[in-house]
């Protein structure tokens, strides 16, 4: 696996959440199927990487990355809706799964801030 983690992990999460979010909003799923939905998505993703020899931690790093990088236009909304700019949105999901990844993995909060506002940075709109 020659490609950033993350360059695996977005075609494959953007592909299936579309999919996801068209049944949601064609009003097939209510919100806690398409919650439950999500929660499969990413433990499959996070599985399919570990399958592959990536460590439980890199991986998480790398789908929660993607996620966030998906989750850029709920972001701009929220940040629109609130009056609040953008990158203080995004900041503050981006500290809130660093201090999640962190506790979870027992990893550098600090670094993990590090690698999720570079993934943003490179793969966001």
């Amino acid at each position: 696996m020659n490609k950033p983690l993350v360059e695996l992990v977005l075609p494959r999460l953007a592909k299936t959440l579309y999919r996801e979010l068209q049944r949601f909003r064609a009003g097939k799923l209510n919100e806690s199927q398409f919650a439950s939905c999500f929660e499969k998505l990413l433990q499959n993703q996070h599985q399919w990487l570990m399958n592959r020899g990536v460590s439980d931690a890199r991986a998480a790093l790398a789908i929660q990355g993607a996620t966030l990088v998906l989750s850029t236009p709920g972001l701009r909304a929220e940040a629109s809706e609130s009056g609040v700019p953008m990158e203080v949105i995004e900041f503050r999901a981006i500290r809130e799964i660093a201090a999640d990844l962190a506790r979870c993995y027992e990893v550098s909060e600090k670094k993990v801030v590090d690698a999720l506002t570079r993934i943003v940075a490179r793969y966001g709109e």
